[in-house]
Formats: structure tokens, C-alpha cells, sequence
């Protein structure tokens, strides 16, 4: 069993962003922090790509992960089926398809239970992944949402 910790951040919504990741075994004193940040993107954008690198660190294919997040559109998404009712519509009229593509590829190859945490709340991991998305965010030569910004700029 994998506890995967994440959050997003933005500096204006859309604008810098970024995600931080802390994965941890459970009862194995391994732990692993992850982060990286966007030039323009969005607060959304930030917490789901935060789950899905997440999910992507963790390459044996079945594992059980309990993931932590403080995003109500992600874990809503998922736990009330939302997700799979956007998906079986083709994603019509709906945000961050290219994520949400990613994420379900990647969610089918494990065993994936989501936890809401209420952000800001002294949940020590979920403050160390939001100084973490900050950090990320506030770095000089931020990565390209290409997606994002091809959908932004139109």
C-alpha cells in the first residue's frame, strides 16, 4: 500500500503554477517528494497533474494507492463518478480533457481510492505538498502546459 499525498498552486488562476507529490509506503520508513511548475496554467490543472505524476512514479502495475488531496474537483470527479459519465460523453464541454485522458490511463492500472483532507488545516503532508506546489511555482524557467496554453491562447 502507497500513500500519495498531492497538491496544485496558483499564482493568479490562470498563471504560475505548480504541484508537489509526496509518496510514502506504508510501513516501510520510504518516502519520496516530487514537484515541478508551469508558466500558465490553472489551480485545477495543478491538483489533477499532481495525482496523475503521482500515479505515474509508481510502475508496478496493481498497487494499492490511497491518494490525499484537498481538491474537491478531483476527488469529486472520481468518488461520484463524474469522471467516467464526462468520459462515456467524449469530454464534451469539459475542462482539462488532456489531463483527465492521462489520469484515467494511468488510474486503470492500479487500485486507486481517493481521501478528501480540507486544505490548510495543519495535515502535515498535505502542508508539505502545498510548499512544495508554491516552491515549484516561484521557479525561473517553468515548464510549457502546452495544452493549456494552446486551449488559453485561442
Amino acid at each position: 500500500m502507497v500513500h500519495l499525498y498531492t497538491d496544485g498552486a496558483c499564482s493568479g488562476n490562470p498563471g504560475k503554477g505548480g504541484y508537489g507529490i509526496i509518496l510514502e509506503w506504508v510501513g516501510k520508513p520510504y518516502r519520496k517528494e516530487f514537484s515541478d511548475g508551469f508558466r500558465l496554467t490553472t489551480n485545477n490543472r495543478m491538483e489533477l497533474m499532481a495525482v496523475i505524476v503521482g500515479l505515474e512514479k509508481l510502475i508496478i502495475p496493481g498497487t494499492e494507492i490511497l491518494v490525499f488531496s484537498d481538491s474537491k474537483y478531483v476527488v469529486d470527479a472520481v468518488q461520484k463518478n463524474w469522471l467516467f459519465n464526462w468520459e462515456k460523453k467524449s469530454f464534451k464541454d469539459k475542462k482539462n480533457e488532456d489531463l483527465w485522458r492521462r489520469f484515467l490511463k494511468i488510474y486503470r492500472q492500479h487500485k486507486v481510492k481517493f481521501v478528501w483532507v480540507k486544505g490548510h488545516n495543519n495535515h502535515p503532508q498535505n502542508e508539505r505538498c502545498d510548499e512544495l506546489a508554491v516552491e515549484a511555482a516561484q521557479k525561473t524557467n517553468l515548464k510549457v502546459d502546452k495544452e493549456f496554453e494552446k486551449i488559453y491562447s485561442l
